[in-house]
This record gives C-alpha cells, sequence and structure tokens, in this order.
C-alpha cells in the first residue's frame, strides 16, 4: 500500500511509470477531463483499453423527472469537464484547446468505451490498471481530471489518494467488472462524448457557440415554464432576442 498526497507525491507521476504498453485500464469517475488525457498521453495512446464508468449520470439520453430538476446543473457541469473543469481555466485559456480534442477523440474511438450510471445511487470513484503480473487499484478518485491526479490543486483542502495491489486491489477488480456488465445500472454514452469533445475542435460560428451556450444552459428548463412561473409580460421580456432565439429553437 502506498499513499499519495497529490502534492509532495502525485498520483499522475506514479501513473507515468506505472501504466506500461498493452495494458487495459478500468475507471471510476464523476467526470473526464481531455486534460487529465494530455498529461498522461505517452501512456494513455499506449495501452490497450480503457472503459470508464461516469459514478453519476453524464451524457444518458433521458431528461431528469421535474422533481429531479436540480439535479441537471450538476450533470451539465460534469459534461462540460470534458473540456476542462472550473480549476483548469488556465489550461482551457491556451490554444491548444482543439489541437488536444482532437487527438483525444481520436484515441477514444479506437481503445475507449464510455458508460454512465443512470440510477440516483452513489457510487464511488477509483482507478484500476491491470499489469499481467498484478492488479492496481487507485481511490478514492472523485474525477478524472488534472486536479484529482495532483497535477493542479484545486480546491482541495487534502486530496490523499492510496493505491493497492493484490488481494486488496482485487476486490476493485470485481467490484468494477460486476457494475461494468450491469446493464440495469449503465447506459453506453461513448458516441455523445465523442460528439461533445468533436464540437470542440470543429470550427462554429460565434453566434452559433452562443446559441448553443443558452440552449444548453435553459433548454431542460423552458418545457416546465407555465404562466405561473413567468414574469410579468408587461416587462417586455417576450421582445427579447434572447428569449425569440430560445423559442425558435425549442420548435
Amino acid at each position: 500500500m502506498e499513499i499519495f498526497d497529490n502534492i509532495t507525491k502525485t498520483v499522475k507521476n506514479d501513473l507515468t511509470v506505472t501504466i506500461e504498453k498493452g495494458q487495459p485500464l478500468s475507471i471510476a469517475a464523476a467526470c473526464f477531463s481531455i486534460y487529465a488525457y494530455q498529461v498522461l498521453k505517452k501512456q494513455f495512446d499506449n495501452i490497450d483499453e480503457l472503459r470508464f464508468i461516469f459514478t453519476s449520470p453524464a451524457f444518458v439520453t433521458e431528461k431528469a423527472p421535474k422533481e429531479k430538476r436540480e439535479f441537471y446543473i450538476p450533470r451539465l457541469n460534469r459534461e462540460r469537464s470534458l473540456y476542462g473543469t472550473e480549476f483548469e481555466v488556465k489550461l482551457r485559456n491556451e490554444l491548444t484547446q482543439k489541437a488536444i480534442a482532437r487527438e483525444c477523440a481520436d484515441w477514444i474511438r479506437k481503445k475507449v468505451k464510455f458508460k454512465s450510471n443512470t440510477t440516483p445511487e452513489n457510487m464511488g470513484g477509483f482507478l484500476n490498471i491491470d499489469t499481467g503480473n498484478e492488479q492496481i487499484t487507485y481511490m478514492p478518485l472523485s474525477g478524472f481530471t488534472t486536479v484529482d491526479i495532483g497535477c493542479e490543486r484545486g480546491n482541495n483542502s487534502y486530496n490523499m489518494v492510496t493505491k493497492f495491489s493484490a488481494p486488496h486491489s482485487q476486490e476493485f477488480v470485481r467490484l468494477f467488472e460486476s457494475v461494468w456488465n450491469d446493464r440495469t445500472k449503465l447506459q453506453d454514452v461513448t458516441e455523445e462524448v465523442i460528439e461533445s469533445i468533436t464540437a470542440a475542435y470543429n470550427e462554429n460560428s460565434a453566434e452559433f457557440l452562443y446559441f448553443v451556450a443558452l440552449y444548453n444552459i435553459f433548454s431542460e428548463f423552458l418545457e416546465d415554464i407555465s404562466e405561473d412561473v413567468l414574469p410579468n409580460e408587461a416587462t417586455g421580456f417576450k421582445e427579447s432576442k434572447i428569449w425569440k432565439l430560445f423559442q425558435s429553437g425549442n420548435q
């Protein structure tokens, strides 16, 4: 057993020497960032495959029921973390995002399958590596981002991760296999992830990006709007450009 404080000893540095060519990886985490892929690109490009479970609903097709809408904004945040979390803003501001997104999307098409938790059940995060000779687990792993693997500090008071070898790691390997093969809990979202990352490097007009951003923020709530919850029309909000954009996009 080994403990990483992600300050003086980081998970990222350990993964660079632990991951070897041809190995399969399994990750369960709330979110996935292309920048975490970038810092481990050399190792990840050489693995055999990666199976990734979003431990909370992300990219799933069914919409949240009305009484559960309070969970929709966190879901949007998990999905948008593909392009970097709020703590990776420095990386997002670099002009390399399109190149990273393109490389990551190509890698995903070849080697990655994503599934998402579709249940209200909580799932813990961890990472498994099968070296052939032994099985290794890193846990807990809240998300797969540069913060979680120790490249960025984020807003954590502490970010301790423990590395287990067999026999303890074998329980996590069995756990991942059990959840991965449970169709009642997971939905395949690989194509949805690829489409979302692809959008990051496609050339789009500023107007299109503006509309998409607004639509993603508000579209889930538009269908629930009624006269009881709308502001007074006398304010003129229905004559605004934004309102008209929503109405045309929602038809």
